[in-house]
């Protein structure tokens, strides 16, 4: 069944594939905790932290939610792959009869 045409689906690969690369390699950056990425951490600007520990503690739970973020966003570019490439094969093989 199609349901868009072969360049849009072959848009939808590139777009997919460059997205899963990006994130999968944005979620290892922030799992190896990359100073960097620091500014992006869900954080309260103006709390006040009573030690280091507490602090870090915060950073470390920040790194781990985005890393977990971006590794589920990368899933579902998965779908989005698979899908444009089952288009994309479903267009292909009908130009061709």
């Amino acid at each position: 069944m199609k349901i868009c045409g072969p360049k849009l689906a072959l848009c939808g690969l590139v777009i997919s594939i460059w997205g899963i690369i990006q994130l999968v390699l944005m979620g290892f950056f922030y799992y190896v905790r990359a100073v960097a990425l620091m500014e992006d951490l869900p954080m309260p600007e103006n709390k006040q932290y009573n030690s280091a520990g507490e602090f870090y503690a915060e950073v470390d739970k920040g790194f781990t939610l985005n890393a977990q973020n971006c590794w589920i966003a990368a899933c579902l570019y998965l779908f989005t792959l698979a899908f444009s490439g089952y288009q994309f094969y479903v267009n292909s093989r009908s130009s061709v009869m």
